[in-house]
């Protein structure tokens, strides 16, 4: 066996999930993460929803069959998004958690800058064209009371009693 390597080396990979508002940086760490570590990533809204137009939210079931799909594909991982209907689901199989709990204002100014995301959107101009519909979802985070919102994500934070962490500040 190799120095340092463990028996169960598969199950001390890391396991993480990281939430938060819109904007927040949750992609942003999660690709740095993944690519230090070799983890593998979930960005969950590319299963939260049918292709629709507009838009809905695939049923639960749907959604908990393709992360389990790709947990178990996956050896170590990161998994973010907004869903705290999702997440919950995810989080007793996480090592640990990261809360992206940033300002409004500084999610709404990371938004404004993003990239293009082309698994999201078929080019940037199409992204674009969502942002005033993005900064608006933004702003409404801590008056919200549904699965994105502050008060879920605070609950889901306190609830978890493994390792965890919260950012507040863009890095």
């Amino acid at each position: 066996m190799a120095a340092g390597l463990s028996v169960n080396w598969v199950q001390d990979l890391r396991k993480v999930v990281i939430f938060g508002n819109s904007g927040s940086g949750k992609s942003t760490l999660a690709r740095r993460v993944c690519s230090a570590e070799g983890l593998s990533h979930l960005d969950l809204d590319t299963l939260a929803w049918n292709s629709t137009a507009p838009p809905e939210r695939k049923c639960l079931n749907e959604s908990r069959s393709d992360i389990f799909n790709f947990m178990h594909s996956s050896k170590g991982w990161v998994i973010e998004g907004c869903y705290s209907d999702l997440l919950e689901i995810i989080l007793p199989f996480a090592t640990e958690i990261i809360f992206m709990n940033l300002p409004i204002e500084s999610c709404i100014e990371n938004a404004r800058n993003r990239p293009w995301e082309s698994h999201k959107y078929a080019s940037k101009e199409a992204q674009d064209k969502n942002l005033k519909m993005l900064i608006d979802w933004i702003s409404q985070y801590s008056e919200r009371t549904d699965t994105f919102s502050e008060l879920a994500h605070n609950k889901l934070y306190s609830q978890y009693a493994g390792k965890k962490s919260m950012v507040t500040c863009n890095q």
